[in-house]
């Protein structure tokens, strides 16, 4: 009984498999194929083309932007041995998902485990089309590392909160439709107090201010809420329970972070670091990297790299099993912005002083993009948290080492 169950799982996957591979040739442009895609940099500063407008179409109505979501809120209702499936033959094939941003990675997860019915499907079928662009209103001027000391507050005024303060390093802010924004509520309470909201930034008293970073663009802005009327509607959860969403959104975004299909994933796109080593460096007459220091460092870097993948695989295979990721995150948090500084780093290195160009004829798009990946880098080690944040709460809530008075 047992066999004959596992042969006709095996031969419903074969079907799928068919039926991916097919509908992936009749929609997906080939001229995408490989190309970077919008959301690499989450920000909505660039404009869609034609065909990308077209295939981020034709992905969200057939629901594979957010192939494992429920059918009844827009998604694709697959398993995630179909869902497997799905990433192998767009891999097969150069295809890349048109539908991602913090809406995909962070708050659908979130707002399908807390958000009431009317909350799900008003927000997540906008989101599993790629048609609503999100942004999140967490930290503060005074508030980065000790996010429970926000002081942004939510004044009840009945059927409506009154929200003034001030937000800052808001991803993508300036081009957001929508905010999940955590607010205090209670002044008497610091975790306690805290709630989660979602916000139009389209209300009057919203303003966004973008912020220039190192490497060139605009990706975060600072945010200023002036007498923000919200909706009571709006609330997720129940009043004071925003600590507890705010801290499972993160376990999403950490996800998101460390894995292949998150907004790290542009910087790990293009040639790989034994390619670029050939290319630059030169071979030896076995066809090897000519260079036996650097051959020995590309090659561990290769090898974490696998094996970090591997990894991930496995961890999300058990998150599945367990309804959602865990502190494990912050473990691969840590590992992936090391791996990922990593290759950026050697990239820089192999390249000379050919990586260091940012503008003008000398450098071709390539090398240029190398720059901007190594700047933009820096960062990953800081956003969603970052490493110091994440070795605390790997110390305290999966190693259970406890302060001492």
């Amino acid at each position: 009984m047992g066999q004959a169950g596992e042969g006709d799982l095996t031969a419903a996957l074969d079907r799928f498999r068919d039926h991916a591979r097919a509908w992936l040739a009749d929609h997906f442009p080939a001229d995408l194929k490989g190309k970077t895609h919008l959301l690499a940099a989450l920000d909505g500063s660039q404009d869609e083309t034609g065909d990308q407008a077209r295939w981020r179409q034709a992905m969200g109505a057939k629901g594979w932007g957010t192939p494992t979501w429920a059918r009844q809120y827009g998604g694709g209702g697959l398993s995630p041995a179909e869902a497997g499936i799905l990433r192998e033959e767009m891999a097969r094939i150069g295809a890349w998902n048109p539908i991602g941003g913090m809406g995909v990675l962070m708050l659908g997860p979130t707002l399908l485990q807390y958000g009431t019915e009317e909350q799900k499907h008003r927000h997540i079928p906008g989101i599993a089309r790629g048609e609503v662009r999100w942004c999140q209103g967490y930290s503060e001027p005074s508030a980065g590392s000790d996010l429970a000391s926000l002081q942004t507050f939510a004044e009840d005024k009945g059927d409506h909160y009154l929200v003034n303060g001030q937000k800052t390093w808001t991803s993508a802010g300036q081009w957001a439709h929508w905010c999940f924004l955590l607010v205090r509520t209670d002044r008497r309470q610091k975790h306690a107090g805290i709630s989660f909201l979602l916000v139009d930034m389209a209300t009057a008293g919203i303003e966004t201010k973008p912020i220039r970073l190192i490497s060139g663009i605009s990706p975060f802005c600072e945010t200023f809420l002036t007498d923000v009327v919200v909706p009571k509607s709006n609330l997720v959860g129940r009043e004071g329970q925003g600590w507890e969403i705010g801290m499972r959104l993160l376990q999403f975004e950490r996800s998101s972070i460390s894995g292949d299909g998150g907004p790290t994933a542009h910087l790990n796109a293009g040639a790989s670091v034994p390619e670029l080593a050939k290319r630059y460096r030169g071979v030896d007459a076995a066809g090897r990297i000519a260079d036996a220091d650097l051959r020995a460092r590309v090659i561990r870097h290769e090898m974490d790299r696998r094996v970090f993948e591997l990894t991930l695989r496995r961890i999300s295979a058990g998150a599945a099993a367990a309804a959602g990721p865990s502190n494990v995150t912050s473990i691969t948090k840590n590992v992936g912005a090391r791996i990922t500084l990593g290759r950026a780093e050697l990239n820089i290195e192999i390249m000379g002083l050919a990586g260091l160009g940012s503008a003008g004829d000398g450098f071709s798009e390539e090398e240029m993009t190398q720059t901007y990946n190594w700047l933009k880098g820096k960062a990953v080690s800081i956003y969603g948290g970052s490493t110091e944040i994440q070795n605390n709460v790997i110390a305290k809530r999966i190693l259970g080492m406890m302060d001492h008075q």
